[in-house]
């Protein structure tokens, strides 16, 4: 077991993590897991289900946009410090599918000061690229998990 209360980072993304998905209503809603967290990356999945297709039959381009802005988010605050996007921008290279299950690893690029550059590849099953988005994040004041009362539990 890590100690995030010895500044293990591993321990400290996997207590963050967990903290933030406790409180994300939107990606729960959606299906999304945290399939995997640790210091400037994340991986979550989503299912595309029926009602998340458009006119096309395809997944909306914005349920894959929120995926990998769940990822995002999820890699950007891994850190245990609160930090919000300050913009991003995506790339749709292909479909999405009903059933398909699509898979977001989100990867820091760089972080200085305040400022963080993430990139998120989202891809199907099959490993087939569905689209790349890369985001800018901004570290605002407070942590994502409280460490004092995460020791009181552990």
């Amino acid at each position: 077991m890590h100690s995030a209360q010895h500044g293990d980072p591993q321990a400290l993304a996997e207590l963050a993590g967990k903290t933030m998905y406790e409180r994300d209503p939107a990606s729960q809603a959606l299906g999304m897991k945290l399939d995997a967290i640790g210091p400037g990356h994340a991986r979550m999945s989503m299912r595309v289900r029926a009602d998340m297709l458009n006119g096309h039959q395809t997944c909306h381009g914005g349920f894959i946009f929120m995926l990998a802005d769940s990822a995002f988010a999820f890699a950007c605050n891994s850190h245990n410090f609160n930090t919000v996007g300050a913009g991003c921008t995506i790339d749709y290279l292909a479909p999405g599918r009903e059933g398909d299950l699509l898979i977001a690893e989100a990867a820091e690029q760089a972080l200085a000061g305040k400022t963080g550059v993430y990139d998120v590849t989202v891809k199907n099953g099959e490993g087939r690229t569905i689209a790349l988005f890369r985001g800018k994040s901004h570290r605002v004041g407070g942590m994502v998990a409280d460490l004092a009362a995460a020791s009181i539990q552990s």
